[in-house]
Parts: C-alpha cells; structure tokens; sequence
C-alpha cells in the first residue's frame, strides 16, 4: 500500500495496493470512491475526530497458511480493541459513548513493518460514509480496479466509463434471461422477472471452489446397516484404522445452497442446482458434473456431504462432520447427465434440419469475459453441445467412474429378499438406506420422515428402489450413447427388474399407495405406510406407466385437500398423518420445491401430455399446482426479500434457512413457468 508508514490516523483519498504473485505477475488494486459521496458524519462527540474524517482506517496482520479465513475474527477483535482504547483514553463514560461510526474502527496498524515480525499477508480497509437513508446522505459507494501494474491498458477506467459499461452488460444479461428461461405472459411482471433474475442470478453466483481435508470414518457402522449376510460387500472387509480419520485434500466446484448458512457441497442438492445452471450455462454445469465425479473414490463411493477443511468445518456440527463409506445420498448427479444427453440430442435434431446451435449464447456473450471482450468469445458456454467430438471425450471421460457409482449404489444399498419369504419378479432388486437411525433416515435426504418405528435390517425403501430405477435409466441411456452395447443390456436387465420389483414389493392395495416395507415381531413382512413425499416417488421418477391403475390413486392422493395439497405446493406428509407437524417437524409437512419441481417435471413431460385415462386429471393438477408454488414463493420474495429452504404447509411462509438460493430457485425452470405442450394425434 502506497506510503502505508506515513499514515497515523487513516489513509485520505484513493488508495493503490501493489503486488506480485506467479500467477498474476505485477498488478495493483485502486479503491476509488464514487464522486460527490458523503463522509461527513456529525455524531456524537464528533469535533473529537475531525482528524479522521472522511479516510479509510486499515489494518495489515500475517495469518498462517491456511487460517486466511479466520480474518473475521481477528478483524472483530481489533475493533473491539480499538473501541475500548477509545473509550478509555477519552473518558468516555458508557452513558455517553462517541457515535459508533467513530468508536468501531479498525486500529490503522500493519504487523510486520520495519522488519518487527512476520510481514503482513491480510489487509482489511473500511469506509465509512452516510448513505441516502440518512439527512444529508448521498448514493455512497466505491469502486475496486484490479489492474497489470506493467499495463496502461486500464488506466483510463473511472466511475462514469464503469458505470456505463456495466449499464451495457445489465442490458444484454436482461436480453439473454428473457431468452434463456422464456417467462410467459402470466410470469412476465416487472416484479416477477426481478425475483426471476435475482434467485437464478444469486444460484449461479453461489458457485464457489472448496479444497481442504476431509473426515471419514471407514469402520463405523450403526446397528442396522450389516444385514450379517455371508456376502456382504468389500467394505464390511474393512481392516484398517478405526475410528475417524483426516483423509487427504480434495477439491470440488460446487453451487451451494444456502453460503451463509451452508458453505458446502450436497450431494443430492447439486443434482437440482445443475439444471438451472445448464439452461444458463451448460459447458459449467459440466464442469461442476465432472468435479463431482472426480470426487468419486475407486469403490464408487462420494461422500453425500463435502465437508473440506477447517473452514467449512467451522460452520457444521461436530456429529455432522465425520462421513461414511457406506453411506449413501438420492443419486441425483445423473440427472444432469440425462439432462445434457437430451440437449445434445436436441442440438443434433437442429444441426441435421440445419439449424444453428448455439446461436444465442454467442451472439449475447455473458461469459467469464472482461468487459469490452467481444461477445463471440462466450461459445464456450455451448461448446460440448456444438461440438460432437467434445461431447464424446466428456462422456467417456466421466462414464468408467459413474459406472463404478452405479455398482456402489447397487452392492452397497441392497435390501433382502430371499431372507424372509418376500416374492418378487426379481431376485435381485430391492434397496435399503444404510445410516438409519431409530428416527432419522439422513442418507435418504429426507431426514426424519417417519419410517418403521423400529428399525430393521430387512427394511426395503421405496424412494431407493425409485431412485435405483432412474439411476439405471441413466446408465442405460448413456451406454446406448456411447455405443457401449453388453452395459447397455445390462443395464436394461436392472432396469425391468427394478420396474418390476417395485409393483411386486412397495405397491400396497389396501393403502392404495406406494409403501416402505419392514420385517414384523412375527418375522413376517409388512407394509408401512406414511403416505406423503415417499410415497409418490415412482410417479416423481417417471415409473408409473401413464394406464396403471396405481395412477389415479397417486392423483387423488396429490390432489386431497386432507391429504397433501395445499394452496402453496405439495405437503411433504399427509395432512391427516398423526405426525404432521410434529417432532422437530422438517420433513413432517414443510413443503420443499425441488419436490414439487419433480412433480411438476412428471406432469408435463408424461402424465399430462401421454395419452391414458388419467391424462386430463393430471393436466389439470399440473396447472393448479405450478400457480400455486409460483405465486407463494414470488409472495414470500416479495414480503421477506428471500428464497427459503422449505415452506409451511399451513400459511405458506418461508421457513429455516434463508437466502437459500439452491433447489428453491428452480421456480424459474420452464416446468414451472411454462404449460405443457400436447402432442397432436397422428
């Protein structure tokens, strides 16, 4: 920092850092504030600090390698130094204290100067004005310029060319949503077009980098997870060290749901993140897809939670912290892999009746680009769409270890059959949550949705079996893609089984629902059924065929006031279940939207548009329900200025967490903001 030494009470006027790394050679930093701010404060006591009116107090510190992110709490703990020293050294009498612009600054120190120590690494610099809320306030801002110090290329950026620019670009972002997300008529208000951009913007823009240790404990086990079969898989072998262990770096890009509040990777969140990003950038949803993979170790295990380094550790509960090899999460990574074999197909459908794919984004340009760069730089969003070669390498790139989850999944997660007289098509099909608890199911990602009220281990879960299905349809398609034929058969076989399995197994005709099953005190096996989210997962999965009679008692049940529907979306328990509501009440009635976007998603591309006995039912409830999420979340946006985690089943109001711009922002996907489309009869 220019002249740092010669500065006692704060730095006046604009400020230049200067540095060096390998990565970016010579550059420096200019913080300029913008014309006619107001820094003027008249506060409390102020004729005592006319000195520091106006300049930018400081403060320089050296933090080990890997602990840069506890600045806050050294920076917190140098203004509270700096107040007390204030107070003490004026007399200030607590009654009587100075304004807090004046009492809570930064202490104007840099460790390290004069060769006194450590040579400080972290700077923080704070400004303080008076914004236009405040009499005699103005529009306060500042801006920061990174810039090559061996360049006099950007030397001419002010506050005028800036904002201009950034008005030009505001202009093209604005032209290339209503593009991508197309909203209609109904969703076109000014006012719901800023919700629009806001939550999508606020996704994309929660995409961070994550790198650091992890924990795992590779030898714990809870009673229920080792059905003490004599073939169990490779890591009930386990022989190494027990107990939690910190296991190498890894690194992964991720959207995060909630950066507040949760500044991590999830697993099944990511799957629900991915399809908003494609829409708006598919070569990065690719690469957040791939980093995900990488993340998959040689038994095709990935931890549902990432949880890399201090930092991130720092903002989870100790009991959460530690993960299991033999814990899984709703394999929802596949789901972007089917989603971008659709647009590939697409694309190859355009390109063979001699369209132009990839037109838009390289026209508009909102890449990763400095302003100024020309527009046509931004291919790169479509690139893996355009270009069939590299659509090919990236899916033979990533298709030996998402096979290898496949099998995890397959050998990891399988339920018995044979061990207790259960008849079925298949021998083989039938999945179980390893991780239970007596009152959590967490693997299964709804954590304390009821489930048998005593643990077993010849549980079968059908929202697994469902989730199985799609996995295999997955592999199926991809297999087929590639020209991987015997895997293609392969997985055809899991998949009839599974379809199969799952009527034979989970459907209960007295409940008229899909259901769990446990084992009895009689050793016999049962049904249990809690109907709510689990219990429409084979609809929500695309595996109901549109003429089962299964269909319009999964309808009705959608659809029952008593039951799940609501004025604000689909219950994720029944509201005559005698747990509704109860308990610590997350998956008891909150309703979450990445749920309803599946079941919107269902709607419109099968049961509302295939013809069948139920189609006009399910066209009908598709409608209703997309206006009911939609309108409740944009209210909710409107009222509280946040996205939430869930929603009450009662009033429709945000609950938990909040911004959680994750799953939640898929209220901008076209299955909920655009009808389905019939197709004609031949």
């Amino acid at each position: 920092m220019d002249d740092i030494e010669s500065q006692t009470t704060g730095i006046e006027g604009d400020i230049t850092l200067r540095g060096s790394s390998a990565e970016l050679g010579n550059f420096r930093v200019r913080i300029v504030d913008h014309p006619e701010i107001v820094t003027s404060i008249r506060g409390n006591h102020h004729q005592l600090f006319s000195d520091n009116e106006g300049k930018t107090s400081f403060l320089g510190v050296n933090l080990p390698d890997g602990q840069v992110w506890r600045i806050k709490d050294v920076l917190s703990q140098s203004i509270g130094a700096q107040a007390q020293t204030t107070m003490v050294d004026n007399g200030f009498e607590p009654s009587n204290p100075p304004d807090p612009s004046y009492l809570f600054r930064l202490q104007n120190k840099v460790q390290g100067l004069g060769g006194s120590g450590p040579a400080a690494n972290v700077w923080a610099l704070q400004k303080i004005g008076v914004g236009s809320g405040v009499s005699g306030g103005s529009r306060w801002g500042f801006d920061v310029y990174l810039e090559n110090a061996d360049s006099d290329v950007n030397d001419d950026w002010t506050y005028e060319s800036l904002t201009l620019q950034l008005a030009e670009q505001s202009k093209i972002y604005d032209q290339r949503f209503a593009e991508t997300f197309a909203l209609p008529s109904e969703y076109s208000s000014a006012s719901y077009t800023r919700f629009a951009q806001s939550i999508t913007s606020n996704l994309i823009g929660g995409i961070g980098y994550f790198y650091g240790d992890s924990i795992i404990d590779r030898s714990f086990k809870q009673p229920y997870d080792d059905d003490g079969s004599d073939d169990d898989d490779d890591e009930d072998a386990y022989t190494g060290p027990k107990g939690p262990t910190l296991e190498p770096p890894r690194e992964l890009l991720t959207a995060t749901p909630s950066r507040s509040f949760f500044p991590r990777g999830f697993y099944w969140d990511e799957g629900f993140h991915l399809p908003i990003i494609a829409d708006w950038d598919n070569d990065l949803s690719l690469e957040i897809l791939k980093s995900w993979i990488d993340l998959i170790d040689e038994n095709g295990w990935v931890a549902r939670e990432q949880i890399l380094g201090d930092e991130a550790r720092s903002k989870v509960p100790s009991e959460f912290q530690t993960q299991y090899p033999s814990y899984a999460n709703p394999p929802t990574l596949p789901m972007a892999v089917t989603g971008y074999i659709r647009r590939l197909k697409r694309t190859e459908e355009k390109r063979a009746s001699g369209g132009t794919a990839g037109l838009l984004e390289a026209q508009l340009g909102l890449g990763q680009l400095p302003l100024g760069e020309p527009a046509s730089s931004s291919a790169l969003v479509t690139a893996h769409l355009d270009s069939p070669s590299l659509a090919s390498s990236y899916l033979h790139s990533i298709y030996p270890s998402l096979r290898r989850h496949y099998l995890w999944f397959r050998r990891t997660q399988r339920g018995q059959l044979k061990e207790w007289g259960r008849r079925a098509t298949s021998r083989v099909e039938a999945y179980r949550w390893r991780g239970r608890t007596e009152h959590h199911v967490l693997t299964s990602g709804l954590d304390d949705y009821p489930r048998a009220e005593k643990p077993h281990v010849g549980e079968l879960h059908v929202d697994l079996m469902s989730w199985m299905g799609f996995f295999a349809q997955t592999m199926r398609e991809v297999a087929e893609y590639l020209g991987e034929e015997d895997d293609e058969v392969e997985y055809k076989r899991h998949e009839r089984g599974i379809l199969a399995n799952l009527e034979d197994l989970h459907w209960s005709e007295d409940d008229q629902a899909y259901c769990d099953v446990t084992v009895n005190d009689d050793d016999e096996s049962e049904f249990v059924c809690h109907k709510g989210y689990i219990s429409l997962f084979p609809l929500l999965l695309q595996h109901v065929n549109t003429t089962s009679p299964h269909l319009g008692a999964i309808l009705d049940l959608i659809s029952a006031p008593d039951q799940l529907w609501s004025e604000y979306g689909i219950r994720s328990l029944s509201a005559s279940h005698p747990l509704f509501g109860q308990g610590e009440d997350y998956w008891r009635g909150p309703i979450w939207i990445q749920m309803n976007w599946l079941a919107l998603k269902a709607l419109k591309e099968k049961y509302a548009v295939e013809e069948g006995p139920y189609q006009q039912k399910a066209k009908d409830i598709y409608t209703r329900l997309r206006q009911n999420v939609v309108k409740n979340v944009h209210k909710e946006f409107e009222r509280t200025g946040y996205v939430w985690e869930q929603y009450d089943a009662n009033t429709g109001q945000g609950r938990r967490s909040h911004p959680f711009t994750g799953w939640t922002s898929l209220v901008t996907m076209s299955e909920l903001t655009r009808a389905p489309v019939i197709p004609k009869k031949k």
